[in-house]
């Protein structure tokens, strides 16, 4: 009985943990490096900061980790064993654009810091280094990531909004932001002046839009009005 009772209390020790992890609305600074010692100190840095920390010792382990749903950033090294850290910064441009990356190495060389930076890394930074340069990028960094994150936000919200519409309330808005009256919307479509202002109002109310203005830039935003009746 005894045991049964410690196996409950450390497993649900276990998932209160989870939970906290999961909850915790902290940026994360992610540092990858095979110098453990260099892992242990930045960590310390990140976390005296205010953000959280968390440290592997390949590009691999790194990968192997769900996507972050808070702000993020990457400081790592150039030489790293297996995936490099310029290989590992094209694999981010295209699998998770709002980790921004910093690259901190104390073996530069021009070549790796030219194809750095032309990728679009934040730095470029040389060990040694005052911790007050690297706490500068990263928060730099987190800010890019931030604004990244909410417009990936802001589009995932307009998609669902756009995907709420009905057939004919999409032709209906595409024909309205294009500059057509009602009446004229109407004879495009073949139904009645009052019809389309049923529709008009209905797009109005579920795209969230308090303008035609408003609506129009939502349109462009989607990439819809090129595409319409080809």
């Amino acid at each position: 009985m005894t045991t049964d009772i410690r196996t409950m209390a450390t497993a649900m020790a276990a998932r209160s943990t989870k939970s906290r992890a999961v909850a915790d609305p902290r940026p994360i600074v992610f540092v990858i490096d095979d110098d453990i010692g260099l892992l242990e100190s930045m960590e310390r840095l990140v976390e005296a900061a205010g953000w959280r920390a968390e440290t592997f010792t390949s590009a691999e382990a790194f990968l192997s980790r769900p996507r972050s749903a808070v702000p993020s950033c990457l400081v790592l090294d150039v030489s790293l064993p297996g995936l490099s850290g310029l290989e590992l910064q094209q694999r981010l441009a295209a699998e998770r654009p709002d980790t921004p990356v910093i690259f901190l190495t104390a073996h530069p060389d021009v070549s790796s810091s030219v194809q750095a930076m032309k990728a679009g890394a934040i730095e470029y930074l040389i060990r040694p280094i005052e911790d007050d340069v690297v706490l500068d990028a990263i928060e730099h960094a987190l800010e890019r990531s931030r604004h990244t994150l909410e417009r990936e936000a802001k589009m995932a919200a307009l998609r669902g909004s756009y995907a709420s519409l009905t057939a004919r309330e999409r032709e209906v808005m595409v024909l309205v932001v294009s500059g057509l009256l009602n009446k004229q919307v109407g004879g495009e479509l073949g139904i009645s002046e009052i019809t389309v202002k049923a529709h008009r109002g209905q797009v109005m109310r579920k795209m969230k839009a308090d303008s035609l203005p408003a609506l129009v830039h939502m349109v462009a935003s989607l990439g819809l009005a090129a595409a319409a009746f080809n």
